[in-house]
């Protein structure tokens, strides 16, 4: 069966900053596969769309049953994908999952079959970036500085059935504007701020509900240890990007001072990156994005990986509901799954629309797709409203 053309769409996810790049791999024999490339929030759109048609061409003419083969084509003779770059990767990882999607088809299994079976039927979800809101208008950025109204977003969560939550409490200051990055001691107006944010929040959702801190990177290991002290009393489940992933050394300085396990691996490529966290105890929760750690044939190979570290995983999940797909069969597939991602962008209507099915959590639950490849396919609406759609047919 070979690669006959690959398609790359940027979606129109309702607003600027949302435009989800997806890629469709079309085989000689009439089966498709569809993946991610997980650059499409904030401004990295544009350079996964430009990747892939540089990737693309690679890959026309070969075998799609080939994922391992393919793989080690694009990272080893793209030249730059040995440098572990998001741009590269994120071309990988979305022809990757899409060669998945395509041998589940032909074979009639789901990709967790694939992968070696499912641990469990249903997933574990939180519902993330609740300083965005809780609702299906998905993110709005008015309503995450007053310590009520996150204390309401994260009540209306847990009313749904959710017994887990994540925010960034340092997202805003005291009036709404961007706190910006904490850097060295945090002072202590701003101290307060954050305890009374945290304090609100866990007394809204009782003593049994898990709290994930969120950092964004936006902390260094001065104020990151500092935010985990001020939280530590509240029964924190983890603490996410509390500094640069590209600093290693920072990472297991905040390990090694706080109690805390430190979760990350969003901004973080292939398992050479990972191997380095792991073996430095830096990381205790690895969330990898199939759309720009490798794809599901690198990002399985980080999740055994860590495993033999006794550490749990959680596939970082912000996209289009191609990439929830990927990230449901993986995790259903792995016995050191930890938690599912669910995004409020992806209770939004306009992100539901992009998908042909609708996983939403159930009780705070996810069930597994269980149709053939990802379970997962672009809806007629999200291919006809494209920002921008390319055919890729020639190889190079």
């Amino acid at each position: 069966m070979k690669i006959k053309s690959i398609e790359i769409f940027m979606l129109d996810g309702g607003r600027p900053t949302w435009r989800p790049v997806v890629c469709r791999v079309n085989t000689d024999e009439g089966i498709s596969g569809y993946g991610e490339a997980s650059l499409g929030f904030d401004n990295g759109a544009h350079g996964a769309v430009g990747m892939l048609q540089e990737i693309a061409p690679m890959v026309i003419g070969m075998d799609a049953m080939d994922h391992e083969v393919v793989w080690n084509h694009m990272f080893s003779d793209s030249f730059w994908g040995q440098g572990g770059g998001v741009a590269v990767l994120s071309a990988v990882s979305a022809i990757d999952t899409a060669l998945w999607d395509i041998k589940g088809k032909a074979l009639n299994q789901p990709i967790y079959q694939l992968l070696g079976g499912k641990f469990r039927d249903k997933l574990r979800a939180y519902a993330s970036q609740l300083q965005f809101g809780w609702s299906k208008e998905g993110m709005r950025f008015d309503q995450g500085f007053r310590k009520e109204d996150l204390a309401a977003h994260a009540a209306r969560a847990v009313s749904e059935g959710y017994d887990a939550v994540k925010i960034n409490f340092i997202t805003y200051d005291e009036k709404g504007g961007r706190l910006g990055f904490l850097r060295g001691p945090i002072p202590l107006k701003t101290q307060h701020m954050i305890e009374g944010r945290i304090a609100a929040v866990r007394e809204a959702v009782g003593p049994d509900v898990d709290i994930m801190l969120e950092n964004h990177g936006r902390t260094d290991a001065v104020s990151a240890v500092q935010l985990a002290h001020i939280a530590q009393p509240y029964g924190i489940y983890f603490m996410e990007e509390p500094n640069t992933p590209m600093l290693l050394q920072s990472g297991k300085k905040i390990h090694d001072e706080c109690a805390i396990p430190i979760a990350g691996g969003e901004r973080m490529y292939g398992r050479w990156n990972f191997l380095n966290y792991l073996q430095q105890n830096a990381l205790q929760v690895l969330q990898p994005d199939i759309g720009i750690a490798g794809g599901i044939t690198e990002v399985k190979k980080i999740c055994d990986m860590a495993h033999a570290f006794d550490v749990t995983v959680q596939a970082h999940c912000c996209g289009s509901p191609i990439i929830i797909a990927a990230a449901m069969q993986l995790e259903a597939a792995i016995p050191n799954f930890a938690i599912h991602e669910h995004h409020v962008t992806h209770c939004s209507a306009a992100n539901i629309s992009l998908g042909k099915y609708d996983y939403q959590p159930e009780q705070g639950y996810c069930k597994v797709p269980d149709l053939p490849g990802l379970g997962q396919e672009l809806s007629e609406k999200a291919i006809d409203t494209a920002l921008i759609h390319v055919t890729i047919d020639q190889p190079c």
